[in-house]
């Protein structure tokens, strides 16, 4: 059987087209020969489990230590007593012994012998063995309140006896950064003191997404294996839909290969089909962009979300950790202006916030009510008949909208895509404190760019025609649609207008809501 890109848990190197993982953390095997505890963290679906299997196979390969990956997360339950939790925890380091490790290194089995707790139990194992014990924790943010502070109490006071009498060295992995571990056990007392293990920020590594260079090589080697070429502009499009994000590029890739071109590797691939590959993992939603839109109902990921589509400026300092969160959640950038991590995320998050308004859109409001006779898509038409909708119909909603900051825009959005799904695609340009949301409408071989802005003061409209102007000029179009919500106690007789306007030389048609 031949490779596959991997859509579904860990890689194996003789199954699946393989990015080495051990190239992307060189830094863990220093801090492991250091003796030093740290946390890995990193979204989900981006190779965590992966690398570990492979490090801790080159450990032990290489008979230095005992090295172990074990899941906490059968610990990670809510009503789990204290007690149940070590006991849980202990069993997993049993059984996971028992699949990767040779019988003469295993721990003694828990349901042998009764053990105080996980601080005992690792204490024995240790003292039980001539080798160093690595110990890589995955699933440590699945642990809850007390359960997660009483494991990270007793690696703390059995870090003083390593190498002999507790792990050498122990790495934490999950989603989160080391400072979300630092909960508190009840209101009003830290978790965890200033000596703990735990507490040095250069040890909390992130994972990051793949370079450029290691997609290029992942899907090179399917190339290699089957002789069906993706061209340059094929990975430059996927890289860059992606942001480099691993189950994104593989599941772009499978789509690809597998899904549209049926493993025919005899087919050429093209841009088209990649566009195609993209709208199909968008509508289909597979687990990993589920859990991603899942996030979207907690409150402090809506309120960042919603900044970066409205384009709102936030206040930095108070919703540092908020930022954190979602970054460690991999829904926004790591850089700065703060924007969706790739273009799909980009898409799908605004199409699902959306999605409650797109039921509720006329069955008649159909892309075929809006294409001339000569097969071109009629925007002036598609703004009027929005803004009779709008008037009509947003008084109601918006004050329902579960999303009510970005509600105006969200509802555009949602009747342009009921418009466009048919032959056209919307590319959206979102980012935190830049005031406006950047769309580009394409249908067939036309291209209509619209700005999106909220009015807020008098500055509002001039500078929208600027920043209409200046996104014109990077698309080489010379008229665009300056889309104006007015959410003021005007009548809508003010607020509905369609107007044509010129400003540095291009043609700007002005849209009042």
């Amino acid at each position: 059987m031949r490779k596959f890109f991997n859509t579904a848990g860990l890689c194996f190197p003789e199954d699946h087209y393989f990015v080495n993982p051990l190239n992307r953390l060189k830094q863990v095997e220093d801090l492991i020969e250091k003796k030093l505890y740290f946390t890995i963290h990193a979204p989900r679906q981006t190779g965590k489990t992966t690398y570990l299997y492979a490090l801790s196979r080159k450990l032990n390969a290489e008979e230095k230590y005992i090295a172990l990956v074990v899941s906490f997360e059968r610990a990670g339950v809510a009503s789990m007593t204290l007690e149940k939790a070590n006991n849980t925890v202990m069993n997993a380091i049993f059984n996971a012994s028992t699949r990767l490790l040779e019988e003469k290194y295993w721990p003694e089995n828990p349901d042998n012998k009764v053990f105080p707790d996980l601080n005992n139990y690792l204490k024995t194992w240790c003292e039980s063995q001539e080798k160093p014990i690595v110990l890589f924790i995955d699933e440590i943010d699945a642990l809850l309140d007390d359960v997660l502070i009483s494991v990270l109490r007793q690696l703390r006071d059995g870090y003083q006896g390593r190498p002999k009498h507790f792990p050498s060295s122990v790495a934490l992995v999950g989603l989160r950064d080391i400072r979300d571990y630092k909960a508190k056990v009840r209101e009003g007392e830290e978790s965890l003191g200033t000596a703990s293990p735990f507490n040095v920020k250069a040890e909390s590594i992130l994972l990051n997404n793949f370079t450029k260079q290691e997609v290029y090589a992942l899907l090179e080697q399917h190339t290699t294996e089957t002789g069906q070429v993706f061209p340059h502009e094929v990975k430059e499009e996927i890289f860059y839909l992606s942001g480099g994000q691993p189950w994104l590029v593989n599941a772009l890739a499978n789509q690809i290969v597998s899904k549209i071109l049926g493993n025919d590797s005899s087919r050429e691939i093209t841009l088209d089909i990649a566009a195609e590959a993209k709208n199909q993992l968008i509508l289909r939603r597979d687990t990993h962009l589920d859990s991603l839109v899942d996030k979207l109902k907690e409150e402090k990921v809506k309120t960042i979300v919603q900044a970066i589509i409205n384009g709102d400026t936030i206040v930095f300092d108070i919703l540092v950790d908020d930022i954190a969160y979602l970054r460690d959640l991999g829904i926004v950038s790591q850089s700065s202006p703060l924007v969706f991590a790739n273009p799909i995320y980009a898409e799908i998050i605004p199409r699902v916030m959306a999605s409650p308004i797109q039921e509720m859109i006329p069955i008649d409001i159909q892309t075929a009510w809006f294409v001339n006779p000569d097969g071109t898509l009629n925007m002036e038409k598609i703004l009027k008949e929005f803004q009779e909708f709008y008037r009509r119909n947003s008084g109601a909603w918006l004050d329902r909208y579960e999303y009510k900051e970005s509600a105006h825009h969200l509802l555009l959005m949602a009747f342009l895509q009921r418009v466009v799904n048919s032959g056209g695609e919307i590319i959206r340009e979102m980012a935190v404190g830049n005031g406006r949301i950047d769309m580009l409408v394409r249908f067939k071989k036309q291209e209509f760019a619209l700005e999106l802005k909220v009015k807020r003061d008098a500055y509002t409209i001039p500078d929208g025609k600027k920043q209409l102007s200046r996104y014109l000029d990077r698309l080489g179009l010379n008229e665009g649609y300056l889309v104006i919500f007015d959410p003021g106690k005007k009548s809508w007789k003010e607020k509905l207008y369609y107007k044509q306007i010129s400003h540095d030389r291009k043609k700007i048609i002005m849209v009042g809501l």
